[in-house]
Protein backbone atom coordinates (compact mmCIF):
# COMPACT_ATOMS: atom_id res chain seq x y z
CA UNK A 1 0.00 0.00 0.00
CA UNK A 2 1.33 3.73 -0.77
CA UNK A 3 2.92 5.03 1.89
CA UNK A 4 1.49 8.83 2.12
CA UNK A 5 3.17 11.42 4.64
CA UNK A 6 0.63 13.31 6.91
CA UNK A 7 -0.79 16.67 6.09
CA UNK A 8 0.82 18.17 9.64
CA UNK A 9 4.43 16.62 7.91
CA UNK A 10 3.65 17.74 4.71
CA UNK A 11 3.27 21.55 6.41
CA UNK A 12 6.35 21.13 8.56
CA UNK A 13 8.49 20.10 5.49
CA UNK A 14 7.46 22.95 3.52
CA UNK A 15 8.66 25.42 5.84
CA UNK A 16 11.89 23.29 6.78
CA UNK A 17 12.61 23.03 3.10
CA UNK A 18 11.96 26.44 2.09
CA UNK A 19 13.58 28.66 5.69
CA UNK A 20 16.55 25.93 4.06
CA UNK A 21 16.49 28.06 1.10
CA UNK A 22 16.64 31.24 2.40
CA UNK A 23 19.49 30.00 4.83
CA UNK A 24 21.35 29.26 1.16
CA UNK A 25 20.30 31.94 -0.44
CA UNK A 26 21.50 34.44 2.57
CA UNK A 27 24.84 33.35 2.46
CA UNK A 28 25.29 33.14 -1.50
CA UNK A 29 28.12 36.24 -2.54
CA UNK A 30 25.75 37.35 -5.10
CA UNK A 31 22.38 36.80 -6.07
CA UNK A 32 23.45 37.35 -10.18
CA UNK A 33 25.45 34.26 -9.92
CA UNK A 34 23.79 31.59 -12.38
CA UNK A 35 21.85 28.35 -11.26
CA UNK A 36 23.82 24.90 -12.18
CA UNK A 37 20.69 23.41 -12.30
CA UNK A 38 19.03 25.64 -13.73
CA UNK A 39 20.77 27.66 -16.00
CA UNK A 40 18.04 29.75 -17.46
CA UNK A 41 18.00 31.71 -14.18
CA UNK A 42 20.04 33.44 -11.21
CA UNK A 43 19.38 32.64 -7.65
CA UNK A 44 17.67 35.74 -7.54
CA UNK A 45 15.62 34.64 -10.07
CA UNK A 46 14.80 31.10 -7.99
CA UNK A 47 14.08 33.20 -4.99
CA UNK A 48 11.32 35.24 -7.21
CA UNK A 49 9.96 31.59 -8.75
CA UNK A 50 9.69 29.54 -5.09
CA UNK A 51 8.19 32.48 -3.77
CA UNK A 52 5.51 33.31 -6.89
CA UNK A 53 4.54 29.49 -7.06
CA UNK A 54 4.02 29.67 -3.20
CA UNK A 55 1.88 32.62 -3.63
CA UNK A 56 -0.41 31.57 -6.58
CA UNK A 57 -0.94 28.24 -4.97
CA UNK A 58 -1.63 29.97 -2.01
CA UNK A 59 -4.37 31.47 -3.96
CA UNK A 60 -5.66 28.37 -5.61
CA UNK A 61 -6.02 26.63 -2.16
CA UNK A 62 -8.14 29.28 -0.85
CA UNK A 63 -10.23 29.88 -4.15
CA UNK A 64 -11.27 26.02 -3.67
CA UNK A 65 -12.66 24.12 -6.23
CA UNK A 66 -13.20 25.63 -10.09
CA UNK A 67 -12.81 24.18 -13.50
CA UNK A 68 -10.39 27.21 -14.25
CA UNK A 69 -6.77 28.58 -13.10
CA UNK A 70 -5.83 31.69 -11.69
CA UNK A 71 -5.07 34.33 -14.37
CA UNK A 72 -1.43 35.28 -13.20
CA UNK A 73 1.29 33.04 -13.87
CA UNK A 74 3.77 32.10 -11.07
CA UNK A 75 6.68 34.17 -12.81
CA UNK A 76 4.49 37.17 -13.05
CA UNK A 77 3.67 36.89 -9.17
CA UNK A 78 7.44 36.64 -8.73
CA UNK A 79 7.95 39.61 -10.67
CA UNK A 80 6.55 41.67 -8.31
CA UNK A 81 9.14 41.17 -5.81
CA UNK A 82 11.78 43.21 -4.30
CA UNK A 83 15.40 43.16 -5.69
CA UNK A 84 17.07 43.94 -2.19
CA UNK A 85 18.48 40.40 -0.69
CA UNK A 86 16.89 41.59 2.68
CA UNK A 87 14.12 42.88 1.67
CA UNK A 88 13.55 39.71 -0.95
CA UNK A 89 14.31 36.88 1.67
CA UNK A 90 11.16 38.48 3.79
CA UNK A 91 9.22 38.30 0.68
CA UNK A 92 10.13 34.78 0.55
CA UNK A 93 8.90 34.08 4.27
CA UNK A 94 5.88 35.94 3.37
CA UNK A 95 5.54 33.88 0.14
CA UNK A 96 5.88 30.64 2.64
CA UNK A 97 3.93 31.84 5.01
CA UNK A 98 0.84 32.84 2.69
CA UNK A 99 0.54 29.05 0.81
CA UNK A 100 0.92 27.76 4.94
CA UNK A 101 -1.75 29.58 6.10
CA UNK A 102 -3.82 29.14 3.12
CA UNK A 103 -3.41 25.13 3.49
CA UNK A 104 -3.95 25.35 7.23
CA UNK A 105 -7.08 26.96 7.05
CA UNK A 106 -8.92 24.90 4.77
CA UNK A 107 -7.25 21.19 5.42
CA UNK A 108 -6.16 18.35 3.58
CA UNK A 109 -9.30 17.47 1.79
CA UNK A 110 -10.58 20.26 0.14
CA UNK A 111 -10.67 20.51 -3.82
CA UNK A 112 -9.14 22.79 -5.72
CA UNK A 113 -7.88 23.25 -9.66
CA UNK A 114 -4.90 21.68 -10.46
CA UNK A 115 -2.98 21.23 -13.56
CA UNK A 116 -2.74 17.55 -13.16
CA UNK A 117 -6.30 16.91 -13.44
CA UNK A 118 -5.94 13.70 -15.52
CA UNK A 119 -2.82 12.52 -13.00
CA UNK A 120 -3.20 9.90 -10.23
CA UNK A 121 -3.11 12.35 -7.72
CA UNK A 122 -6.43 13.76 -6.31
CA UNK A 123 -7.39 17.31 -6.89
CA UNK A 124 -6.89 18.65 -3.34
CA UNK A 125 -5.23 20.57 -0.86
CA UNK A 126 -3.62 17.84 0.54
CA UNK A 127 -2.29 16.51 -3.17
CA UNK A 128 -1.01 20.45 -3.20
CA UNK A 129 0.99 20.16 -0.01
CA UNK A 130 2.07 17.28 -1.09
CA UNK A 131 4.00 18.80 -4.19
CA UNK A 132 4.81 22.08 -2.77
CA UNK A 133 7.24 20.09 -0.48
CA UNK A 134 9.10 18.48 -3.40
CA UNK A 135 8.93 22.44 -5.14
CA UNK A 136 10.69 23.93 -2.01
CA UNK A 137 12.84 19.87 -1.58
CA UNK A 138 14.65 20.76 -5.53
CA UNK A 139 14.67 24.43 -5.39
CA UNK A 140 16.65 23.90 -1.56
CA UNK A 141 19.16 21.94 -3.75
CA UNK A 142 19.51 24.52 -6.23
CA UNK A 143 20.04 27.11 -4.36
CA UNK A 144 22.87 24.77 -2.17
CA UNK A 145 24.25 23.72 -5.70
CA UNK A 146 24.61 27.34 -6.67
CA UNK A 147 27.30 27.38 -3.43
CA UNK A 148 28.64 24.43 -4.05
CA UNK A 149 27.33 23.08 -1.16
CA UNK A 150 24.62 20.59 -1.88
CA UNK A 151 22.57 18.56 0.54
CA UNK A 152 20.53 15.74 0.43
CA UNK A 153 17.11 15.51 0.02
CA UNK A 154 15.54 14.89 3.91
CA UNK A 155 14.70 11.06 3.75
CA UNK A 156 10.96 11.52 4.38
CA UNK A 157 10.19 13.97 1.65
CA UNK A 158 12.46 12.28 -0.58
CA UNK A 159 10.65 8.59 -0.18
CA UNK A 160 7.26 10.54 -0.95
CA UNK A 161 8.85 12.45 -3.54
CA UNK A 162 9.25 9.52 -5.63
CA UNK A 163 5.94 8.60 -5.52
CA UNK A 164 4.82 11.93 -5.63
CA UNK A 165 6.33 12.86 -8.89
CA UNK A 166 5.17 9.71 -10.73
CA UNK A 167 2.10 9.45 -9.51
CA UNK A 168 1.58 13.49 -10.27
CA UNK A 169 3.72 14.14 -13.69
CA UNK A 170 4.21 10.67 -15.34
CA UNK A 171 0.83 9.07 -14.46
CA UNK A 172 -2.40 9.39 -16.44
CA UNK A 173 -4.42 8.83 -19.44
CA UNK A 174 -2.19 10.77 -22.11
CA UNK A 175 -1.06 7.97 -24.76
CA UNK A 176 3.10 6.81 -24.44
CA UNK A 177 4.45 7.62 -27.90
CA UNK A 178 6.42 4.55 -28.03
CA UNK A 179 6.11 0.27 -28.22
CA UNK A 180 4.65 -0.55 -24.18
CA UNK A 181 7.66 -0.15 -21.76
CA UNK A 182 7.83 -0.92 -18.16
CA UNK A 183 9.80 0.87 -15.69
CA UNK A 184 10.80 0.14 -12.29
CA UNK A 185 12.25 2.42 -10.02
CA UNK A 186 14.12 0.92 -6.64
CA UNK A 187 15.12 3.26 -3.30
CA UNK A 188 17.68 1.84 -1.07
CA UNK A 189 15.12 2.17 1.62
CA UNK A 190 13.55 -0.43 0.83
CA UNK A 191 10.44 0.78 -1.92
CA UNK A 192 9.69 0.65 -5.37
CA UNK A 193 7.59 1.75 -7.71
CA UNK A 194 6.51 0.15 -11.20
CA UNK A 195 5.57 2.84 -14.32
CA UNK A 196 3.82 0.90 -16.64
CA UNK A 197 3.56 2.57 -19.97
CA UNK A 198 1.29 2.08 -23.07
CA UNK A 199 -0.99 3.54 -25.48
CA UNK A 200 -3.56 3.96 -22.86
CA UNK A 201 -1.07 6.09 -20.82
CA UNK A 202 1.06 5.40 -17.73
CA UNK A 203 0.00 3.97 -14.33
CA UNK A 204 2.34 3.83 -11.18
CA UNK A 205 2.16 1.12 -8.67
CA UNK A 206 4.15 0.76 -5.48
CA UNK A 207 6.15 -3.03 -5.49
CA UNK A 208 5.26 -4.28 -2.40
CA UNK A 209 8.98 -6.05 -2.49
CA UNK A 210 12.16 -4.68 -4.39
CA UNK A 211 10.95 -5.41 -7.97
CA UNK A 212 12.65 -8.79 -9.94
CA UNK A 213 15.50 -7.70 -11.79
CA UNK A 214 15.28 -7.61 -15.60
CA UNK A 215 15.39 -10.84 -17.58
CA UNK A 216 14.57 -12.55 -13.94
CA UNK A 217 10.63 -13.18 -14.58
CA UNK A 218 8.03 -12.74 -16.95
CA UNK A 219 6.68 -9.64 -15.90
CA UNK A 220 10.07 -8.26 -15.22
CA UNK A 221 10.59 -4.33 -16.18
CA UNK A 222 12.27 -3.18 -19.26
CA UNK A 223 14.70 -1.10 -17.00
CA UNK A 224 15.27 -0.44 -14.02
CA UNK A 225 16.61 2.50 -11.65
CA UNK A 226 18.49 2.13 -8.44
CA UNK A 227 19.51 4.61 -6.10
CA UNK A 228 18.54 6.37 -2.57
CA UNK A 229 15.51 7.85 -2.57
CA UNK A 230 17.01 11.47 -3.26
CA UNK A 231 19.03 10.43 -6.03
CA UNK A 232 15.75 8.96 -8.07
CA UNK A 233 13.87 12.36 -7.24
CA UNK A 234 16.93 14.39 -8.33
CA UNK A 235 17.10 12.10 -11.20
CA UNK A 236 13.21 12.69 -12.07
CA UNK A 237 13.85 16.33 -11.94
CA UNK A 238 16.88 15.93 -14.02
CA UNK A 239 18.78 17.55 -11.63
CA UNK A 240 21.46 14.86 -11.66
CA UNK A 241 21.97 12.66 -14.90
CA UNK A 242 20.31 9.01 -15.06
CA UNK A 243 23.41 7.61 -15.83
CA UNK A 244 25.06 8.48 -12.30
CA UNK A 245 22.58 5.90 -10.70
CA UNK A 246 22.49 2.14 -11.23
CA UNK A 247 20.67 1.16 -14.05
CA UNK A 248 19.50 -2.11 -15.30
CA UNK A 249 18.03 -3.21 -18.52
CA UNK A 250 17.51 -0.49 -21.48
CA UNK A 251 18.67 2.90 -20.34
CA UNK A 252 17.44 4.75 -23.57
CA UNK A 253 13.60 3.96 -21.57
CA UNK A 254 14.66 7.01 -19.35
CA UNK A 255 16.16 9.03 -22.38
CA UNK A 256 12.53 9.02 -23.59
CA UNK A 257 10.88 9.29 -20.24
CA UNK A 258 12.98 12.38 -20.04
CA UNK A 259 11.85 14.14 -23.09
CA UNK A 260 8.57 13.07 -23.01
CA UNK A 261 5.56 15.77 -22.40
CA UNK A 262 2.34 13.92 -21.93
CA UNK A 263 0.44 17.47 -22.19
CA UNK A 264 1.88 18.27 -25.62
Amino acid sequence: MTEILEFPALLRLIDERSVAFRAAVASAPSLDVQVPTCPEWTLRDLVQHLGGVQRRWAGIVTAGPTDTGPAGTAAQVGSEAPRERAALLAWSAESTEQLLGALREVGPDRGCWTWWSGSQSPQTSGAVARHQVQEASVHTYDAQTTLGAPRPLPDEAALDGVDEFLSTCCAGTDPWPHEPAVVDYQATEGRSWRLSLSADGARVTELPAPATGVGEAPDAAGATLRGTAGELVLALYARIPVNSLKVDGDPRLFDRLLAWDPSA
